[in-house]
């Protein structure tokens, strides 16, 4: 017994009549004839009774039409789940992230994604990028969001966005009071900064900028760290957009006035050469993503 047959069967059981059934299958009667035939001699049983009028179940045949029909179900919805995971529809899709990131980016772009595949399963693994670059060539993680730029020749990076940089300082600071801190005001401060060498980078680029070299703190074990020592009177530190989301007792967030762009990106990371469409689904919500962001951005 295999689908065509049972296709067949279901066709004449449901107009109830040979020839209807071979006009709905545009087959003609003979072969349409043999396959119930076959059917019947391999089950050893009757399945119609043949009428004047047509052809009717037996009750063998009832009890056939009702497994038939949910034997053609359940072949359809594997065939239509098979072709939705391969379109990246379906699925599960693990994602490492790391960074202030999570407090903003992130999460918009899950939810995006969301929006779009809500039938896609999504875990998150907390994890530096060192951790992070292993987890993703042994299959554990398929996507990374994170600040750190990686530079490994089996890894693809893309820009996801680019946030403005802002200044993160105690509201007790006497440069909370202003609306909006030059750089050049940082000269004298002590700047707090994580461990990520592009926030040392960064820092060190747009002080420079404006004449001056920086004055750094011994590094913050992250950006929230470094926040909550800012806040604490212990220096000043520079943080992307994301971070005002993270509301601490007497922290104040203030823009920069700069000369020069005073950003930083947030990337996404992954194997060069993967396939998945899981991937591949998460890379077109991340380009809409970008070009969403580049849009509103101001000029």
């Amino acid at each position: 017994m295999d689908l065509r047959q049972l296709n067949y069967f279901i066709a004449i059981a449901e107009t109830g009549h040979l020839g209807r059934a071979a006009e709905r299958l545009n087959l003609s009667q003979p072969p349409l004839t043999r396959q119930i035939q076959q059917l019947e001699a391999e089950l050893e049983v009757e399945l119609f009774k043949r009428t004047p009028r047509g052809m009717d179940l037996t009750q063998a045949g009832e009890e056939l039409l009702r497994h038939a029909r949910n034997i053609r179900g359940l072949v359809g919805q594997a065939a239509e789940r098979t072709q939705r995971v391969g379109r990246g529809q379906i699925g599960r899709l693990d994602i490492g992230i790391y960074g202030s990131a999570i407090f903003g980016l992130v999460p918009q772009v899950l939810a995006a994604f969301r929006r779009a595949q809500p039938e896609v399963e999504l875990v998150l693994h907390h994890a530096q990028t060192p951790a992070q670059l292993p987890a993703l060539r042994e299959g554990r993680v398929l996507l990374v969001f994170e600040r750190l730029l990686p530079q490994e020749n089996d890894i693809e990076v893309e820009l996801v966005a680019r946030e403005p940089l802002l200044l993160a300082l105690s509201e007790a600071h006497p440069l909370a009071r202003k609306k909006r801190v030059d750089v050049s005001a940082l000269k004298d401060e002590t700047i707090i900064i994580g461990t990520s060498p592009s926030a040392a980078a960064t820092a060190l680029k747009l002080c420079r900028a404006h004449g001056f070299e920086p004055r750094f703190a011994p590094p913050a074990s992250d950006v929230v760290t470094a926040t909550m020592l800012a806040a604490a009177g212990a220096g000043v530190t520079l943080v992307p957009d994301s971070m005002t989301n993270v509301h601490y007792p007497g922290i104040v967030y203030r823009p920069l006035h700069t000369r020069v762009e005073a950003s930083m990106d947030l990337h996404c990371f992954y194997l060069r050469g993967e396939r998945s469409p899981l991937l591949a689904a998460m890379l077109e919500t991340v380009h809409t993503f970008r070009q969403d962001q580049a849009r509103a951005r101001p000029a």
